[in-house]
């Protein structure tokens, strides 16, 4: 009963006549159909009239029951129609499609021939008789559409971005199947209104309304005009043409249902619940039908869609004559329309169809045109909202001026970026008329060549010079004369451009005169470098053997040596010494096979190889190129570097390199290709068997401390701005920085520290003296003092760049500063800790004086050599009853753990055979361990220090702390032969170590060592163990050592013997006390 007052509004609307006037709302400047429209039996008229199309299966409607002279009526009608009018229908569902006319409801009998509306306009009672015979005769009146005014439920449908507003045509995009199914079925009831309500987040995208919240409160009530499917069957699309008629405001909501309980009711039912019935011949007896039928989308409960009830909101009245400020804004809103038409074409076209669509006056109905302001401005949703929620005139208009005075602005701003971009254009376009013509004037009179012209004489000119090759002179020609045939603006002319310039800088043919005097390369040599006398004498050899043949192409030499022992310098003296140019380029962690041969020509960008820009930068078919850090070469998906550098480092093989790039043979014989390496392990095999190794070990204190004197501290000097002051860094301080804090082979570290305490040399020095001597402002040039000037003014964070940067910056902002004369700085062995702080080796040795069981080994590092410290010790207490065993721990790796057990094995059977009575193996659990245990150890040179580490344990002896001994040892005491000797005897000479136990088989490497490394160090060449032990342990008492754990052993058997009778007793007592 609460709907009743709705009920008894749509009675009063059913029996109003048929040429209803269109309401306000439903907008009388809307286009309509140039053909007449029928109206018979509802709905079946309406589907043969008008065609909506989805992409739904429709179910067959059953043949509605006309009267007989309906029906034939109808039926002569239709042949009629279809005898003389074939197309009619066509081009009547082609209007419809694009005007979208709204339409009636029509009744939901569809046997009922009574409606809303007649074909003539007369009443419903008459419309089976004159109506029919009318339609006969052809008179088909114009017909406009007959709106509900109350509908009190529809379904509601989320819009983005913008509102509608009644009046203006909106198309949407309908993704939900149920929801497309549900509008294709109100379509087909004859009820095609909808509630559309504008969504709150612009980045939505949905077809239902979940909760009130989503959307605003106030939509508008629209019609769909049409509906067609979008897009392929498997992803459902439709498009509907929406015409809102006036606001309404969602009152509640009802969202989709969770699942669908039921299919609809069949469609084809005589009284639809849904159906809205609006009869002329109703009565009173059919009130109790009315309760049910007040609900217009009952079908739709069931369906996953969204339901609101709404009412409609009605303007606040306003009096047009007695307001000024309507008018005022009225007429703003038209200047407004006006001025953005003038710079927005399209909004010509929309002032345009609006005129042409409205009778009225724009000054007569204010509300139409906020609605038309708002309708097609751009602004933000929320603004177009608050103009469609409001309800005054005078707001509403306010608020559609102010979303048009935007649009205007936004308008203007365009237009001026159009207009600035036509002037550049025009003038740039105008700058190449004239630039052409003015080129065309000078060929004309001889004056200049056309610039492609002038770019291949250049390229001729060029290669004029150079001694190219026959195969590379005819790819030249070619390029030359492909360049000759191209545009200017051709993508392929800049590509071959770029190629001949490669091709031309190249030196073919140019050759540096090389300096082959061997006084000369010793000079340079020994300036650059001190000591390495084995590295000087190969390099020596090899410039003689260039003097004599004239060339030095062939060779390919590689520096191996630990780091900060001068490989790369030393590359560079030597192409000083040969008057050569110098290249480097490193291929550590080098992952890209183009980097080395090039890219094609086809990727853009695309350059040739490192070692065709070396020849390009030097200018020189000989140069030297020092490849860096050969050993760390990566690989990656991009190819092997390595297998590439296997054709450019082979003599036989790069006299044709070929680069991708150039794609020409170039000749690479004559350049002298010096590699370096920290170790020879991670080089690949072939990479490693094309060079020529030449091993550069670490250097001894003295050599060390030349190095400092010569080199190291001046240099570090004159970086700390010392030159030319008095500071004296002692011999002492410079001996104790060497043997207690830089112990590695390098010198890398050395000038480290060196430099280090002339740093704190010249803080000392600066904080001394103060300002008052050292002052900014005689440091600050003129420039610099403007510079400082502005950059004070600056107070923008110092992460931004300033905008008058240029004025803070200045070429020369400061000079250096002289120190005073009468400043004295001495750094001597007893101060130097306030420099560089405390040492870090206290000790030349581990040990001082060995206890039993602990030998001093040599081994081989990428650092250089070092000391390698064996120790073994009794876990347990000797006695007879104990069992054996061997524990080894200090990151030995497989091999070294191997050792181990071979010098475990070898000394219990040197004891069992030399000494038989000592039973000290037999009984002894033994800890072998290797100090500093977070350095991981591998290697098998090590033998002969374990065993011996093992034997000194076992006799109870110390070893003398001045042996160092380095060999790989079998288990039948064969001594073999081990790598590094060089670097060993270094570290050997650096522990304080007077003798060197090595393998016999090195002895040729001993013999090489500089006489320097081998001053005060004995060489012991061994060959079997037997060696090793003599010299070790000398005059042994073979006596005392067969009895050394004689005591310790005997005792503990005899104990043994007491415990175990005291126990067979108790176990006898046991005994008899079970058997009782």
């Amino acid at each position: 009963m609460q709907h009743l007052p709705w009920r008894a509004a749509l009675q009063q609307a059913s029996k109003s006549t048929t040429r209803i006037t269109v309401s306000r709302a439903s907008s009388p400047f809307l286009p309509l159909s140039r053909y007449p429209r029928r109206f018979s039996s509802p709905p079946a008229s309406l589907f043969a009239s008008r065609s909506f199309s989805t992409s739904l299966s429709r179910q067959k409607e059953k043949n509605p029951k006309f009267p007989p002279e309906s029906q034939e009526e109808t039926k002569n009608e239709l042949e009629e129609d279809q005898s003389k009018q074939p197309k009619a229908q066509e081009e009547s569902q082609d209007l419809e499609g694009k005007s979208g006319l709204p339409e009636p409801i029509p009744s939901s009998k569809a046997g009922d021939a009574r409606g809303s509306t007649g074909s003539d306009g007369s009443s419903g009672s008459n419309a089976e008789g004159g109506g029919g015979k009318k339609r006969k005769q052809g008179d088909r009146s114009l017909v406009k559409p007959s709106i509900p005014e109350v509908y009190p439920q529809v379904m509601a449908i989320p819009i983005g971005k913008r509102p509608l507003f009644p009046g203006f045509y909106k198309a949407i995009t309908i993704r939900n199947k149920e929801v497309g199914q549900a509008i294709a079925d109100m379509v087909k009831r004859g009820q095609p209104y909808i509630g559309a309500f504008l969504l709150k987040d612009d980045e939505a995208d949905k077809d239902v309304i979940d909760s009130p919240d989503e959307v605003y409160d106030v939509g508008t009530f629209c019609q769909v005009t049409s509906a067609f499917p979008v897009g392929p069957d498997d992803n459902f699309a439709m498009t509907c043409v929406l015409y809102p008629h006036r606001r309404i405001k969602m009152t509640d909501l009802k969202p989709p249902p969770a699942d669908k309980l039921q299919e609809p009711a069949a469609e084809d039912s005589s009284q639809s619940k849904g159906d809205v019935v609006a009869s002329f011949e109703e009565n009173s007896a059919d009130a109790g039908r009315i309760a049910q039928l007040y609900d217009t989308v009952a079908f739709l409960r069931d369906r996953k869609v969204s339901i609101a009830n709404v009412e409609n909101l009605v303007e606040e009245p306003f009096d047009l004559k007695a307001s000024k400020v309507i008018p005022a804004l009225v007429s703003e809103i038209v200047n407004t329309f006006k001025a953005v038409a003038l710079l927005n074409p399209l909004f010509r076209d929309h002032i345009s169809t609006f005129s042409v669509q409205t009778t009225m006056n724009v000054g007569e109905d204010p509300v139409k045109l906020a609605d038309f302001a708002a309708a097609v401005a751009q602004a933000d949703s929320h603004e177009l909202q608050e103009a469609l929620e409001d309800m005054n005139v005078e707001t509403r208009l306010s608020k559609a001026l102010l979303v048009l005075k935007k649009e205007l602005m936004n308008a203007e701003l365009q237009s001026k970026i159009v207009k600035d971009v036509e002037t550049k254009i025009h003038k740039k376009q105008r700058e190449y008329w004239l630039m052409e013509q003015m080129k065309g004037i000078k060929r004309e009179l001889g004056i200049e060549s056309d610039g492609k012209d002038k770019l291949i004489e250049k390229f001729n000119e060029k290669a004029s010079k150079l001694a190219m090759p026959e195969a590379v002179k005819k790819v030249f020609e070619e390029e030359i004369s492909k360049l000759s045939h191209l545009e200017p603006a051709a993508s392929e002319f800049n590509v071959t451009r770029n190629y001949l310039d490669w091709l031309t800088q190249l030196p073919w043919g140019q050759r540096s005169a090389e300096n082959f005097g061997i006084q000369h390369a010793r000079q340079v040599l020994d300036e650059d470098h001190y000591g390495l006398k084995d590295v000087k004498d190969r390099i020596l050899e090899f410039i003689a053997v260039g003097k004599l043949r004239g060339t030095v192409e062939g060779k390919i030499l590689c520096m191996v040596g630990p780091p900060g022992v001068g490989k790369t310098s030393i590359g560079k003296s030597i192409a000083r010494a040969l008057n050569r140019q110098y290249y480097r380029f490193s291929v550590g962690g080098l992952s890209d096979v183009a980097e080395i041969k090039g890219h094609r020509r086809t990727y853009v960008g695309a350059l040739p190889g490192r070692i065709i820009q070396a020849l390009k930068k030097c200018q020189t078919e000989n140069p030297l190129i020092l490849i860096d850090e050969v050993d760390k070469i990566g690989r990656g998906h991009n190819g092997d570097p390595s297998s590439a550098l296997l054709e450019l480092l082979d003599p036989e093989q790069n006299n044709s390199f070929l680069d991708h790039y150039l794609d020409v043979p170039v000749d690479l014989s004559k350049v002298l290709f010096v590699c370096t390496a920290n170790l020879t392990e991670t080089i690949p095999r072939p990479l490693l068997d094309r060079m020529e190794m030449i091993e550069l070990s670490g250097y001894v204190a003295d050599e060390k401390m030349a190095i400092a004197e010569r080199y190291l501290a001046p240099s570090a000097k004159e970086i700390s701005g010392l030159k030319d002051a008095d500071v004296e860094l002692h011999k002492e301080a410079i001996v104790e920085l060497i043997n207690k804090y830089c112990r590695e082979s390098g010198v890398r570290n050395l000038k480290k520290q060196i430099e280090k305490v002339y740093r704190k040399a010249a803080l000392k020095i600066v904080t001394d003296l103060g300002d008052e001597v050292l002052s900014e402002s005689t440091a600050l040039t003129d420039e610099g003092k403007a510079a400082q000037r502005e950059a004070e003014k600056d107070t923008s964070d110092v992460k931004e760049t300033p905008e008058n940067i240029e004025q803070e910056t200045t070429e020369t902002p400061r000079v250096a500063l002289k120190v005073p004369d009468s400043v004295h700085v001495s750094i001597t062995k007893d101060n130097l800790q306030d420099y560089v702080g405390p040492p870090i080796f206290t000790a030349d040795r581990l040990y001082d004086t060995t206890p039993p069981g602990v030998a001093m080994g040599l081994a081989w590092t990428s650092m250089g050599g070092a000391a390698l410290y064996i120790e073994s010790i009794l876990e347990n207490a000797l006695s007879s009853n104990s069992h054996p065993g061997l524990e080894r721990t200090g990151s030995l790796k497989s091999v070294m753990k191997e050792s181990a057990s071979v010098a475990y094995s070898f000394s219990k059977g040197l004891i069992a055979r030399d000494f038989p009575k000592n039973r000290f193996f037999e009984h002894a659990k033994i800890h072998l361990h290797c100090p500093e245990g977070a350095t991981p150890k591998d290697g098998p040179s090590a033998g002969i220090t374990m065993a011996t580490s093992l034997l000194s344990l076992a006799l109870n002896r110390r070893l003398d702390p001045t042996i160092a001994m380095t060999g790989e040892l079998t288990v039948t005491g064969k001594v073999l032969r081990i790598g590094g000797l060089r670097e060993k005897t270094v570290a050997a000479r650096r522990a304080g170590a007077k003798m060197v136990i090595f393998p016999a088989d090195n002895l040729s490497d001993w013999l090489e060592l500089p006489e320097n490394i081998k001053e005060g160090i004995e060489g012991k060449p061994v060959s079997w163990y037997h060696e090793v032990f003599d010299l070790v342990f000398p005059n042994i008492d073979r006596e005392a050592s067969n009895k050394v754990w004689e005591k310790e052993l005997k005792g503990k058997k005899e104990k043994k013997r007491g415990k175990e009778r005291s126990r067979e007793e108790k176990d006898e007592d046991e005994s008899g006390d079970d058997d009782d």
